[in-house]
Parts: C-alpha cells; sequence; structure tokens
C-alpha cells in the first residue's frame, strides 16, 4: 500500500522515504522536504517513521522511574528561551544545599525510582568542585543508583571555575560517580542562531568536544534538540544530521528527545527581544518532528523518547505512532519546562504511562536509564501498584512553592 501511495506523491519526498525504507540513511535535503510535507505526504511520513519503529524496536515502549533535582534556579547566563533561571539579586532565587539533594535522591530511591536526573543554573563564584560534591555525597548514600547529571554548558563551567580541562574534568566526574550526561543546552546546534537566542550559551564546538569526549572515556548521553521558535527546517535537519554523524563516530548516544519551545514565559517571546520568534511548535510540527527524527537516526540512534512535560498526554500517545518508543521517566519534580508554562505537571505516575502505553496499542516496559529493560508488562492483571503510584504528590512540593521558600534563598546559600 505505502508503494502505490508513493507514486502518488511529490517524488521528492517519495524518494526520501523509498530510501528510508531501503534502510539508508536520508540527506539533509530530503528531511527538509519530510519536514516541509503537507497533507498526504505527511501522512506518509508518519506511516514510513512508525514501520521503522516497529522493524527496529518492536512493539514496546519504555519508560524510566527518576526524579529531576534542578538544586538552584541561579545563572550567570540570560539566555532568551530560558523562564527557569534567576539573577542572584532576586528574590525568586534558590539554592538546595547538598543533604537536601541527598535527602530527594533517598526519597526517590525508597519510592522505586533508579535514577536520579540533577541539572541546574550556573551560579556565579560556583566552586568548581560542587558538582563532583554532589555526586560523592548522593553515591556514598546511594551506591546503586544512577546518576544521569550535568549537561554539557554545566561541564564546561565546573572546568572553568576548577581551573581544569573538559577531558579532565569529565574524568573527575566519572571518579565520582556520574553515570551518564543530558544531551541538553544543544537547542539548535547552529552558531549563527545560538548568538540570537542564547549569546554567551556554550559554543557549538565546544558542545560536541564535550560530548564526544563524554563518549570517548565511557560516559554515554542523551541528545535533543529545542525548535519551535525561529529556526528553519534547515536548521533541524542539519542539527539531526550532525548528531548522527556523531554516533557514527562515538556510538555514545543513548536517546534522542525533541523538546518543544514553550514560550508563555520565555523573555525572548515576551519581551520581543529576538525578532519573528514563534509561539511554539504547532501541533504537525511536533508529529512531524519525531517522525523524521525516526527517518534520520533509525539506524543509529534507536530510542526515540516524547516529552510528556512539553507534549501533554494525548499529544505523547499520539507520537508513539509517529516513531517514538520511549515515554521518558516519571520526573516526580520537573522546573525547568513547568517555570517556562508548560501545564502538563510535574509528576507522571508509573501506572498512568503504562495506561497511555497500552491503551496506544503498545507494550510498557520499565527501562534503566541506559535502556536495559527491567520489567516488561504484557497484560494488567496481577500488576501491582506501586509505591510511587500511591504517593501523595504534594509531599515533593512544586517548584512555585520552592522559589518562595525562604528556607532555600540563595542569598542563605553556601556558596
Amino acid at each position: 500500500m505505502i508503494d502505490s501511495l508513493l507514486k502518488r506523491t511529490d517524488p521528492v519526498v517519495a524518494a526520501a522515504l523509498d530510501h528510508a525504507l531501503s534502510g539508508k540513511d536520508i540527506s539533509v535535503d530530503e528531511a527538509m522536504a519530510l519536514l516541509d510535507s503537507t497533507g498526504l505526504e505527511m501522512n506518509l511520513v508518519v506511516t514510513v517513521a512508525d514501520e521503522l519503529r516497529r522493524e527496529t524496536v518492536g512493539e514496546v515502549v519504555t519508560y524510566v522511574i527518576n526524579r529531576n533535582i534542578n538544586f538552584t534556579n541561579v545563572c550567570i547566563k540570560q539566555c532568551g528561551f530560558c523562564a527557569f533561571s534567576r539573577d542572584f539579586r532576586e528574590e525568586e532565587g534558590y539554592f538546595l544545599p547538598t543533604e537536601e539533594i541527598v535527602r530527594r535522591a533517598k526519597e526517590a530511591a525508597s519510592l522505586g525510582a533508579t535514577e536520579v536526573c540533577i541539572q541546574a543554573g550556573l551560579p556565579p563564584k560556583m566552586d568548581g568542585h560542587l558538582y563532583i560534591d554532589i555526586l560523592k555525597a548522593v553515591k556514598k548514600d546511594l551506591p546503586g543508583i544512577h546518576i544521569h547529571a550535568f549537561s554539557p554548558e554545566e561541564v564546561l563551567y565546573g572546568a572553568v571555575r576548577s581551573e581544569t580541562s573538559i577531558e579532565e574534568y569529565l574524568k573527575m566526574l566519572k571518579e565520582a560517580g556520574v553515570g551518564s550526561l543530558p544531551g541538553t543546552a544543544a537547542e539548535i546546534l547552529d552558531q549563527t542562531l545560538r548568538d540570537v537566542i542564547s549569546p554567551g550559551r556554550i559554543s557549538v564546538q565546544n558542545w560536541i568536544r564535550v560530548i564526544k569526549q563524554a563518549h570517548a572515556i565511557g560516559i554515554p548521553t542523551t541528545s535533543t534538540i529545542m525548535y519551535g521558535h525561529i529556526e528553519t527546517s534547515r536548521h533541524k535537519a542539519e542539527h539531526i544530521s550532525l548528531l548522527r554523524e556523531i554516533q557514527k563516530e562515538t556510538h555514545g548516544f543513548t536517546e534522542f528527545v525533541p523538546l518543544s519551545f514553550v514560550h508563555t514565559e520565555a523573555p525572548m517571546y515576551n519581551h520581543h527581544t529576538v525578532e519573528n520568534v514563534r509561539a511554539g511548535a504547532d501541533g504537525n510540527e511536533v508529529i512531524k518532528m519525531h517522525a523524521v527524527a525516526r527517518i534520520m537516526l533509525n539506524n543509529h540512534i534507536p530510542n526515540i523518547q516524547v516529552s510528556w512535560v512539553k507534549e501533554g498526554a494525548r499529544m505523547s500517545q499520539l507520537l508513539l505512532a509517529a516513531g517514538a518508543n520511549d515515554f521518558g521517566g516519571t520526573l516526580i519534580n520537573e522546573s525547568i519546562s513547568t517555570a517556562a508554562g508548560a501545564q502538563h505537571g510535574q509528576l507522571m505516575r508509573p501506572k498512568q504511562i503504562r495506561q497511555l502505553i497500552r491503551s496506544a496499542g503498545r507494550i510498557p516496559a520499565q527501562r534503566s536509564t541506559t535502556y536495559k529493560t527491567i520489567k516488561k508488562f504484557a497484560g494488567e492483571s496481577n500488576e501491582e501498584e506501586s509505591a510511587l503510584d500511591s504517593a501523595d504528590a504534594s509531599q515533593f512540593g512544586s517548584y512555585h512553592q520552592l522559589i518562595k521558600l525562604d528556607k532555600f534563598r540563595y542569598k542563605d546559600a553556601k556558596k
């Protein structure tokens, strides 16, 4: 059926999809045609992505039980898309001491979490060994937990503050217990565009350097894109192509996560500091982003993750039919998207994730951070409710509560 429909479509789109179905990598120009597709062509892009997903990873959709710990929102950078960061002089700046980070990690582990994700702003005059000390403290009390922590931006900052090289700092992080790095701070890997939306942000060159060096010493990373602002289809296609080339060389990416721009509280949208900023990606763009990611990366990065925080439960379900095979994590505390105005909550319980996966016609499975299957849930019979399923969400607090607490006010933190 697909073959007959391809004959009725735009020849460039048809050729690209045919290449993909034949197991070939599509080019940047072909990817652009798919990203710009509409109507029948768009439906075929989604269908082909779903077929490639089925052939590569089957019907299982994975998720991880984890907790986000964003330990400070104080940051020396002022990125145009970021509504999370606060200047150190502002009254909403907070800083969680190491003992609170450990407490949150232990609480998460008691509820079944296998991972804690630790990221934050870049506080001024930070002790260069802070990240190392956090890792050691968490690992001391929880030697078995996986710590997914510190973006390339944070790695670079830690190296600068500790007056050491990126390569040496990564070794220090690994020795202290980091298990993997988030591939965030990528946004769009085009320097001209980055200079517009986030001047002073880690350069494309340094982002690649951190990622490649992490992979070289055995630290896997995720990979991401942030889209729906001022980028073009070419920017998106070239970004994914760059990630593909890195993966061919290092084989260190565990997954790819498209992150749509949340405009609601973003400075560059609200204060018009950047011209022609869109109000995030529309529904069709979100679907095509995931589908084209599957088509471009299928031979190299098998896991395409949906961000339920960005897209909500219903759209995330739809994306499982557009090439995605992973539902992300439970998160427990989600601060960055929430600060930007995302309306989809800070916690999704494992039971709810499994229900969404099942109702999409797929098989849920709990995984580790590095995509080892922990438990597959073939049927609902005899499925026990986990501790996180029954936990009172109010005990975890929220971002909006946190920024009002004097207890963790930044000015009182030990810097």
